[in-house]
């Protein structure tokens, strides 16, 4: 089925997310409200993760850049967690085998629960921003360059603005004269590992391609 894009996006995300996503039945999770309360699952949590799945569950989209695609089908399911660590529920399942899964935290975050709990994202709009861009840029850059490991550290920004659609918090895309960065550093932070940075520049750049709507 093809999708409607929820209101609040760029219209170059809703262009992504109707052109290029498909919606498959989702599944009403209000359903498990009463066996979840009485696992000590709040109320206010159930609703939320509700509120997730009636606006992006079942949304599956093309596979993300980094992250192995990043989940396959976004998709709701029991929070899990504490009052005092806070509560979180899945954000679909990944599309292979991963060292960590796809959540909403606490806050609202689209992240990933690595060895540590990693925001990419400060929601699952930027997320969905993210990879509408990355589909744009790639499509109209004349050149991709994948840069890895520390010399992600050694990128010069000065010049660039921070896109602000993405809504970034450990992720971060950045708006050049004729260029865009996309830098991704969940996996170097959620697994303390250095060797994952990875940063994507597209570049050779016009005024559509840096905006794209």
């Amino acid at each position: 089925m093809i999708p409607i894009a929820p209101a609040g996006l760029s219209r170059r995300a809703r262009r992504f997310v109707e052109a290029d996503g498909i919606r498959v039945p989702r599944e009403d999770i209000r359903r498990h409200r009463d066996v979840w309360i009485e696992r000590g699952i709040p109320a206010t949590e159930i609703d939320r993760a509700a509120a997730f799945q009636d606006r992006w569950g079942g949304l599956a989209l093309p596979p993300a850049p980094a992250y192995e695609g990043g989940p396959r089908i976004l998709d709701a399911d029991c929070p899990q967690g504490s009052a005092a660590q806070g509560w979180s529920f899945p954000a679909g399942d990944c599309r292979v085998s991963m060292a960590y899964g796809f959540m909403i935290g606490p806050d609202g975050a689209f992240g990933i629960d690595a060895d540590r709990w990693t925001p990419l994202h400060a929601d699952a709009d930027g997320w969905v921003e993210s990879l509408a861009l990355a589909a744009h840029a790639g499509r109209w850059a004349r050149t991709v360059t994948k840069i890895t490991g520390p010399a992600v550290e050694s990128l010069d920004l000065a010049g660039y603005e921070p896109v602000p659609e993405v809504r970034g918090v450990t992720d971060t895309w950045w708006r050049g004269r004729d260029s865009l960065i996309a830098v991704y550093r969940g996996e170097a932070v959620g697994l303390d590992a250095p060797r994952c940075l990875e940063a994507h520049v597209y570049g050779g750049l016009d005024e559509w391609g840096l905006q794209g709507g």
